[in-house]
């Protein structure tokens, strides 16, 4: 990824500020409790979840064990179609490209649909610096933009503002951007929606160049797929004369068959809807409709990386729903941005460290913002096992190890700080290989026990300030196993 955003503190200190933050927070518990409740309802109208849950599980694991063939098939078609493929090895690589094209075409100025992708490779900035502006049409993006923001959110990047605040920022910041807001525009939903509308209208008329993601890409036919609820990713993908759509390469679906089901389980866990309001799709150029030039960029950046991880590449099933941050403990009370990553929450706290590398402070920290109560697998519609992977990542945090970086296996040393963690996951596996010292010690605990403090010392003070540590039973199980059946069946308690 481009990096972590420019002095962002590792997730702990972040997250120690955002707590404090009594507006963000009100704004969080109330926007995503509701989400939550939508998404549940609208879940439980389908008689066979689980099974669609299960397939887009096979379907992605399928496409990623195979994503060398269906690349090449992805290629083949949209070649046919009439569109260009391009391939960026990391974000530097995809800015450049997608710079070069715009200044191709002679403009200064592209509208863009809501992209995780370019957000992860800062391409808004990159092509600033070349004197290109580039212009948010998502609503919740053009808030972020025009508060000069950053989203906190997968799906509602301006999810931690409220209706006062975006109406202050239309107020104050609209003209700047172009057409101003409304005389006494007011914060009613239905005055900021016409306010945004009124603004980009001009935009959507007078842009040469759009920019997209994708949801999805259909390798068997070439066709890229885009879901939204605004109608502005239509406007981007069917406007302007050309069309540039950076797009991750774990996106792809092999047939149009497989795209099925997402197009089932995704607007329900993301915005609880049974079908988005609109579901673009384009294939190539054609002279009759559409985009008279049409560019695909491909981006790796990290994901071929994370591919190599048997545990880890679960992250690449992802399809950027959302629904893991709406139910998490730790997103409501901390809000996106203490994540440093455009990909926060669950999701973000194994993508990023994956995407990124674990060597920088805060992508070492992300692992561990998280409780591991599993409330985000539950939900996932790919059932990513996002404990499994936190788990995973934090021993890779703390014992190092191979991984593989840009394409080439390396040996990562183990993360500062966690010494003492090291030391005692040693020590238990030491013990744990030696039944005698694991007898001694469990009837020297219970028969000590009433001496036993009930808050740990030292650093373990902030963790059992929120928690019971568990009672020392009067006596070990293997002790209770021989008074109680080990004369009676002849086991030796061992």
């Amino acid at each position: 990824m481009s990096g972590t955003y420019l002095g962002m503190p590792a997730f702990p200190a972040a997250a120690h500020e955002a707590v404090r933050d009594r507006t963000l927070r009100g704004n969080l518990r109330h926007a995503t409790h509701t989400i939550r409740a939508k998404r549940a309802k609208a879940v439980a109208e389908v008689s066979d979840w689980a099974a669609l849950r299960e397939a887009g599980r096979q379907i992605k694991d399928h496409t990623l064990r195979h994503l060398d063939r269906y690349l090449l098939q992805l290629e083949e078609s949209v070649t046919a179609a009439g569109g260009v493929v391009h391939w960026a090895a990391d974000a530097d690589e995809a800015n450049r490209i997608v710079a070069e094209l715009v200044r191709a075409t002679g403009e200064s100025e592209v509208v863009k649909v809501k992209s995780m992708a370019t957000q992860e490779i800062g391409l808004n900035e990159a092509l600033e610096a070349e004197g290109i502006r580039a212009y948010e049409t998502d609503l919740a993006e053009l808030i972020v933009q025009l508060g000069k923001d950053r989203p906190s959110h997968i799906l509602v990047p301006a999810i931690h503002r409220n209706r006062g605040e975006i109406r202050d920022i239309f107020r104050s910041e609209m003209a700047e951007w172009g057409r101003p807001a409304p005389e006494g525009l007011t914060d009613t939903p239905a005055e900021l929606a016409e306010a945004a509308r009124l603004h980009l209208r001009e935009k959507f008329l007078r842009a040469k160049v759009g920019i997209s993601g994708a949801n999805f890409l259909v390798a068997e036919t070439g066709t890229l797929v885009v879901v939204e609820s605004e109608g502005n990713g239509r406007m981007c993908v069917t406007l302007p004369e050309t069309l540039i759509s950076v797009v991750g390469i774990e996106k792809i679906v092999p047939t149009w068959r497989d795209l099925e089901v997402f197009l089932q389980t995704l607007p329900r866990s993301s915005t609880a809807e049974r079908m988005n309001p609109y579901t673009s799709t384009w294939t190539g150029t054609t002279d009759e409709d559409g985009p008279k030039t049409f560019h695909l960029v491909l981006l790796d950046n990290g994901r071929a990386d994370t591919l190599a991880d048997q545990v880890g590449r679960q992250a690449l099933r992802c399809i950027r729903c959302s629904a893991c941050l709406n139910v998490c403990p730790v997103y409501e009370r901390a809000g996106g941005h203490a994540y440093g990553s455009v990909y926060p929450g669950p999701i973000g706290a194994i993508l990023s460290p994956q995407l990124r590398g674990t060597q920088s402070e805060i992508d070492a920290s992300l692992p561990y913002a998280s409780s591991l109560c599993g409330a985000c697998y539950e939900v996932c519609p790919v059932a990513i096992d996002i404990p499994e992977v936190l788990v995973h990542l934090r021993e890779r945090v703390v014992q190092g190890g191979p991984v593989t970086r840009g394409g080439n296996k390396v040996v990562l040393r183990p993360a500062k700080g966690h010494a003492a963690e090291r030391a005692a996951m040693r020590a238990a596996r030491w013990t744990f290989g030696h039944p005698g010292a694991l007898r001694t010690g469990q009837r020297l605990a219970s028969r000590s026990r009433r001496f036993l403090p009930r808050t740990l010392p030292g650093p373990g003070r902030a963790w059992s300030a929120s928690r019971d540590l568990p009672q020392v039973p009067a006596e070990p199980f293997r002790d209770w196993w021989q008074r109680t059946r080990g004369g009676k069946d002849g086991g030796d308690g061992k």
